[in-house]
């Protein structure tokens, strides 16, 4: 995501994508550029009968209000936050799924229609970002997430508190149209604040927040739902939440820099008296047409023509549906086939957790590997080269669906074995997972916003429909052979990577969203 940088222009008719340039033009900025800046704002008119100029104010150089330029631990105490507001949503996204059966019999309907109160929510992260991502462009990080967030705990109350199905499905879902809030700004917010060759281990932490919370949470759940209620899985969720939204409220600061630069440009009117000093940000507006034009029709259209957004966004999509889909696999293995109580069987979801974590030596182990890379083609992104751990995820992922299915369904074999397979389904995952996302914003720059919306939105209803299917499927055709359909398109998916470090260039160069320079 782009923060400092932008192109001179104020017709009023501004889009962020419009005017937003790739961070790199950022660390480009030189100290003449910055010296021509401030001459411009010394004298912006002479005399009272000229109209005034309008002096656009820009980052000097090193200015201390550029969030790129803040301390390094500061910026690390901010990503901390970050993660925090990444989790609390996802976290809520799985915490209730141990209580579907309770809450089934509770508001009288049958299991696979109790399963919408995990898949509704997920939806919900589908139709939120067409909300959230173009107010973060034009308002701030800020103000985007922390009220969102805010009311994903009041809907978690409400959920708590339900009485029949609508109520609970109802507040499910709209809960996942707020919690979406940090969960699609996030990783921009990321951007804000790091280099880009930086970038890449704050995202890998963060992506470990936003996996960790649907791995973590039925952990939880289900201790609440055997020891309380299903009740107290949403009000934890709810005191999770709100602790969240004060701390982050009490600390975080804005760090999108065309608000910041904004707000720049009206404290130098307040001090001079000097009317004009402006940032093109301050003419960008949100209305109606913007949303259709650009959170809508591009995502639409990407999704429909780039053969890299379609291949990777399908990917990672299927890789997500299959985290949520264990959801409802897991307790069949764990607890129909090989007998363990609610809270024991839960307990396998901490093998994804620990893969999801190991996966963290994969991704930043190919960071050196990535600077030489974008050093080497003088500071351009490389996408290809975020591709590596994606390939090696793959085969672990793969490796790790069949080795499930193979020993998962039968109580003949030691439990141990499906638990060392869950590790390399967790690992697999997060490996495809976040080189997918890093792939999307170094290939697209100014369009990123519009590929991982189309990312987004796949991923989502990919992980709202699966988890729906997941139990009838299993119970028809047994655990080995459910799961090895899914190792199958793994499988199926393993040339993808390779496809595309042969062929990402050649593709790019054609794409009318990714020009090559």
């Amino acid at each position: 995501m782009t923060n400092a940088s932008l192109l001179r222009c104020s017709d009023g008719n501004q889009t962020p994508e419009d005017v937003r340039v790739d961070d790199e033009n950022h660390d480009a900025v030189t100290a003449n550029e910055a010296n021509i800046g401030r001459q411009n704002q010394q004298e912006p008119f002479i005399g009272n009968e000229k109209q005034p100029s309008r002096v656009e104010v820009q980052w000097d150089k090193d200015d201390p209000g550029d969030p790129h330029n803040w301390k390094f631990a500061y910026k690390c105490f901010i990503t901390f936050q970050l993660s925090l507001l990444a989790l609390a949503p996802s976290f809520g996204s799985s915490v209730i799924s141990p209580a579907s059966q309770v809450i089934a019999q509770y508001i009288h309907v049958n299991e696979e229609v109790a399963v919408l109160n995990v898949s509704l929510y997920v939806l919900g992260f589908a139709v939120g970002p067409l909300i959230w991502a173009p107010l973060s462009e034009v308002w701030g990080r800020k103000i985007s997430m922390l009220p969102a967030l805010f009311c994903l705990g009041i809907f978690s109350i409400g959920t708590a508190v339900s009485k029949n199905a609508s109520s609970v499905f109802i507040t499910r879902f709209f809960g996942g149209v707020f919690g979406s809030a940090p969960i699609s700004n996030v990783s921009a917010a990321l951007g804000d604040i790091w280099s880009r060759e930086a970038r890449g281990t704050a995202v890998s932490l963060y992506a470990v927040m936003v996996t960790g919370g649907p791995t973590l949470g039925p952990v939880v759940g289900a201790a609440l739902t055997a020891e309380l209620s299903w009740r107290w899985t949403e009000y934890v969720e709810a005191i999770f939440v709100f602790a969240v939204w004060a701390f982050t409220f009490a600390f975080f600061p804005e760090v999108y820099g065309p608000v910041l630069l904004k707000q720049k440009a009206q404290r130098l009117r307040k001090e001079t008296g000097n009317k004009a000093y402006y940032h093109p940000h301050e003419d960008l507006k949100l209305d109606f047409e913007s949303i259709i034009t650009k959170q809508l029709s591009r995502p639409v259209l990407m999704l429909t023509t780039e053969p890299m957004v379609i291949c990777i966004a399908f990917y990672a999509s299927f890789v997500y549906g299959v985290l949520y889909m264990t959801l409802q696999v897991f307790p069949i293995v764990f607890e129909d086939v090989h007998h363990l109580n609610t809270i024991l069987a839960s307990c396998s979801f901490l093998g994804l957790f620990i893969g999801v974590v190991f996966a963290l030596s994969i991704n930043i182990g190919n960071q050196p590997r990535y600077i030489r890379a974008v050093r080497a083609s003088g500071g351009k992104p490389v996408p290809e080269a975020r591709l590596p751990p994606m390939a090696i995820g793959g085969i672990i992922f793969t490796v790790g669906l069949f080795w499930f299915g193979w020993t998962g369904g039968y109580r003949s074999v030691n439990i141990a074995a499906p638990l060392v397979a869950t590790i390399l389904i967790g690992a697999g995952f997060n490996c495809i997972f976040q080189q997918c996302i890093n792939f999307l914003i170094d290939t697209y720059g100014l369009y990123a916003a519009s590929a991982t919306a189309a990312n987004t939105f796949l991923r989502s209803l990919m992980a709202c429909g699966l988890p729906l299917a997941a139990r009838p499927m299993f119970k028809a055709i047994g655990v080995g052979p459910g799961v090895s359909v899914l190792g199958g398109v793994a499988a199926l998916a393993l040339p993808v990577p390779f496809l595309f470090m042969k062929y990402g260039l050649r593709l790019r160069k054609k794409s009318r969203f990714a020009p090559i320079d």
